[in-house]
């Protein structure tokens, strides 16, 4: 799951490193995201999966997101 979120978080930020993403990076903090990034992240990630999100989710970690979609799929 983590090497698909990479490569999701790839398409929103595509100047990030991301073989330096781990479940422990955080989203904000460490890789910058503001409000623009996780909408365009959400996105991402509904047409990758083929769900919406239907509730807000509050993601702080990588492994956060993570969780969240092992537990989606």
């Amino acid at each position: 799951m983590l090497e698909k979120l990479k490569e999701l978080l790839g398409k929103v930020l595509p100047d990030v490193d991301m073989a330096t993403v781990t479940e422990e990076t955080k989203l904000v903090d460490d890789l910058g995201f503001d409000s623009l990034a996780m909408m365009m992240l959400s996105m991402e990630i509904e047409d990758a999966f083929g769900f919406k999100f239907t509730e807000f989710v509050r993601f702080e970690t990588v492994g956060d997101v993570c969780g969240y979609l092992e537990s989606r799929i």
